[in-house]
């Protein structure tokens, strides 16, 4: 999708200097969103990208395997072909907070400049969802860059005002700025731990 390739174009951008380390994060604002955009990349081994990639791509076992998944469905979309890419329904438990919804198209990039690629947006069927059974994503975009040693994760998104109320929606987008790196960091800790047991 096009806001995906967008996002992808400034997470690149943005992306940490090669050879990395140890873990290094970076953030940036885009546009009047309240969310910054970030991307964390981390040095791993003994791990297959193109495993990391299948596990990406696999959505429908995202509950179980990921951390903060509470439900995860592939919905039934003529657009997309998996495993080239998928639309799914996806619902995360934020702790204390309550639970958000959205439904995102996740496409296989394959190859760029060295990187394995997989990137999402929100799908406009996150509009019909109830708004009272979890609160909505305004926005939601994000991207796994996977190469050798190295696994990257990016992520922007934000709930909308209207189904969580002013304070509420401080918390979630203020709370998501200071956790963005530890919550990119676990993300990738885990999509790697999952594909090592694949």
């Amino acid at each position: 999708m096009d806001e995906a390739r967008a996002y992808l174009d400034r997470v690149f951008r943005n992306l940490p200097a090669l050879p990395v380390s140890r873990f290094e994060f970076r953030s940036w604002r885009h546009a009047d969103r309240p969310t910054q955009e970030g991307v964390g990349l981390m040095p791993l081994s003994g791990f297959d990208p193109e495993k990391v990639i299948a596990r990406v791509m696999d959505v429908a076992n995202y509950h179980g395997n990921i951390q903060f998944v509470a439900e995860s469905r592939v919905v039934p979309d003529p657009a997309c072909t998996p495993p080239a890419s998928v639309h799914f329904y996806q619902r995360i438990g934020v702790p204390v907070l309550g639970d958000i919804h959205m439904e995102l198209v996740l496409t296989d990039y394959g190859t760029r400049d060295g990187w394995r690629v997989a990137a999402w947006s929100q799908h406009a069927g996150t509009d019909r969802l109830d708004g009272k059974k979890a609160s909505r994503s305004e926005y939601n975009v994000g991207a796994w860059l996977v190469r050798e040693g190295v696994v990257g994760y990016a992520l922007s998104s934000a709930p909308r005002r209207d189904d969580v109320g002013r304070l509420k929606f401080a918390a979630l987008t203020k709370g998501a700025d200071a956790g963005a790196a530890r919550m990119v960091q676990a993300n990738i800790e885990g999509m790697v731990a999952w594909s090592r047991r694949a």
